[in-house]
């Protein structure tokens, strides 16, 4: 490895973290629509209500025309509001996050209290669990590692719950959700469905600070063993050993809306270039670097972030066993290594392009998609002739039809023809809900670059 530099991890968006105004549509079911029966609740407007009605489940604090609390205890506000529109007919149930500008995200559309809540909250879980438990223990996919439960995907908005072996992970995302009945509800219908040795909780620091969260404790939520609790592990993602410790990384920990991907990037290096040189540009943890790995005589992974590459070079060394392939491991800024490397005529079989989200808001687009163009034409300038390149973009705000022409734009300026080989998102345990496109994120392009 090179000399450290300044850490800049990766970082995935989830529909919870998504911030911008959009008009789509939800999963849950239609209503008969009644006037609001409560004295106390938010009316919104009528862009938001026919949102609402269309099957999205945000309310933009933009968009309450009217709010009223009723009388909470002191210094308290309402987990639940009932929702209304702009004339009073009942639009159904909301979680309330009075700091944030995403204020409302709707859960029922009836008026629901605070049992009725926890009981569809769990059945929700449950149902979110059970759908992924057989695709994880499937035998071609050999992991013991997956997404439980994705937010809003799952009609439980603000909740992500992660499973790495026998250590759970758990984020609560939305203010609404910020209350031990909740959690209390949360860990016992995970430990009923999937058993495991520990339950962390692990929040995100900047949506704690929009949402106006509480510190969350960092004892375990749920240990087997209280007085040693679980905090780390090795897990397995397509038959390869990864490490994932609780205390360290970002977020909940590996990037499991890759892993089909992972997959993917493997194979298709073994269809174009069998025994080449391969290439992971902002490798994170080495997540394809080691699947290619598997196919490839050399690979090198490059990334900003000293401790994600001692965390790739443990990885490395738990599958040592399983390849004789040559890795390294480069430090640097991706951009400024691409330029270098370009330059001085680096030939590769197969690059994978894997950056952090590059546009937060749609103010940032622009900028996101220069740095798109900037990367792929550096990888087409290095790839040779049907070489792999495979390009992902994980910014909900920058759309599939922007990213495949940036993408064309830089194979124009690097003259190349480029032949899609395949289009992908995130992994199945990541589910899209089309009323809901913040849902759908990830974007993976596979290419053949002649």
């Amino acid at each position: 490895m090179t000399k450290p530099g300044k850490p800049t991890h990766k970082k995935r968006e989830t529909p919870s973290d998504q911030r911008a105004v959009s008009s789509q549509p939800s999963s849950l079911p239609s209503k008969p629509e009644h006037s609001q029966p409560a004295d106390f609740g938010a009316r919104v407007s009528r862009r938001a209500a026919d949102r609402l009605r269309a099957g999205h489940v945000w309310v933009y604090a933009s968009d309450i025309e009217s709010l009223e609390l009723g009388n909470p205890p002191s210094g308290q506000t309402p987990a639940l509001l009932p929702v209304a529109d702009y004339r009073g007919v009942l639009l159904g149930t909301a979680l309330y996050s009075p700091s944030s500008q995403i204020a409302l995200r709707m859960i029922s559309r009836e008026a629901i209290g605070e049992e009725e809540w926890l009981n569809l909250l769990a059945k929700r879980l449950i149902h979110a669990i059970d759908g992924r438990v057989p695709m994880m223990n499937a035998e071609e996919v050999n992991s013991d590692s997956c997404r439980l439960c994705f937010s809003e995907a799952d009609e439980i908005p603000g909740l992500v719950v992660d499973k790495y072996g026998e250590l759970v992970i758990v984020q609560f995302l939305s203010k609404g959700l910020d209350s031990p009945s909740v959690r209390e509800r949360v860990v016992s219908t995970i430990r009923d469905r999937v058993h495991p040795k520990a339950i962390l909780e692990r929040p995100d620091p900047r949506i704690r600070e929009l949402e106006g969260m509480s510190a969350p404790s960092m004892e375990p939520l749920f240990a087997a063993d209280p007085k040693h609790p679980m905090t780390s592990t090795q897990f397995r993602l397509n038959g390869l050993t990864f490490h994932y410790d609780a205390n360290a990384g970002q977020k909940t920990g590996a990037f499991l809306d890759q892993h089909a991907n992972y997959n993917a990037a493997e194979e298709w290096a073994w269809i174009l270039s069998p025994g080449g040189r391969a290439l992971d540009v902002c490798t994170y943890q080495g997540g394809f670097a080691l699947h290619l790995a598997r196919v490839s005589k050399t690979v090198t992974g490059i990334d900003t972030s000293h401790a994600s590459l001692e965390v790739a070079e443990r990885n490395l060394a738990a599958n040592r066993e399983k390849f004789r392939t040559e890795v390294d491991w480069v430090e640097g800024d991706a951009f400024q290594v691409l330029r270098d490397w370009s330059s001085a005529k680096e030939q590769f079989d197969t690059i994978v392009l894997d950056p952090p989200a590059f546009a937060k808001g749609k103010r940032a687009v622009e900028g996101a998609l220069r740095g798109y163009k900037e990367l792929n034409l550096r990888a087409m300038q290095m790839l040779k002739p049907n070489g792999l390149l495979v390009t992902c973009s994980c910014s909900h705000h920058v759309s599939l039809a922007d990213f495949e022409a940036i993408v064309a734009a830089a194979a124009a300026d690097a003259h190349r023809r480029v032949r899609l080989r395949q289009r992908r998102g995130a992994a199945p345990d990541h589910p899209v809900v089309l009323n809901i496109p913040e849902t759908e994120y990830l974007k993976c392009l596979i290419l053949e670059v002649e």
